[in-house]
């Protein structure tokens, strides 16, 4: 699989050839809620609709249970705009969505204090 970017949507001397918004058709809210730790996996099913080519690359990367952040950083794109072609592959049924799962609360005193004593173990 080619990396996203080695297309011609990015330039070396340029950047980006394709403005963020552009690629979302200046869409900013995803019709999906997704969480950037949300973990989407591709179906199987081929899209019926025409989709872009970071919809394509964007499937591509669906493989396995991957999170929406990780998607954003292969792609080299914001988050929400991710978020609103992730959404369009949720909605053509090319993609599933689901939460993480927390077995303890993201606020938990313990779990931050094992955080903060390994932070402090590496300085």
């Amino acid at each position: 699989m080619p990396a996203p970017q080695d297309g011609p949507l990015l330039d070396d001397a340029a950047g980006r050839l394709i403005r963020p918004y552009t690629v979302s058709n200046g869409r900013t809210r995803p019709t999906t809620v997704l969480d950037l730790l949300s973990l989407v996996m591709a179906t199987g099913s081929e899209p019926q609709v025409h989709l872009g080519p970071e919809h394509t690359v964007a499937l591509e990367l669906c493989g396995g249970p991957t999170s929406v952040a990780e998607i954003a950083a292969h792609l080299r794109l914001p988050a929400v705009i991710t978020k609103v072609l992730l959404s369009d592959l949720v909605d053509c049924g090319a993609v599933t969505a689901h939460a993480p799962a927390f077995h303890d609360t993201p606020t938990d005193r313990s779990l931050l204090e094992a955080v903060l004593d390994g932070l402090r173990r590496q300085l």
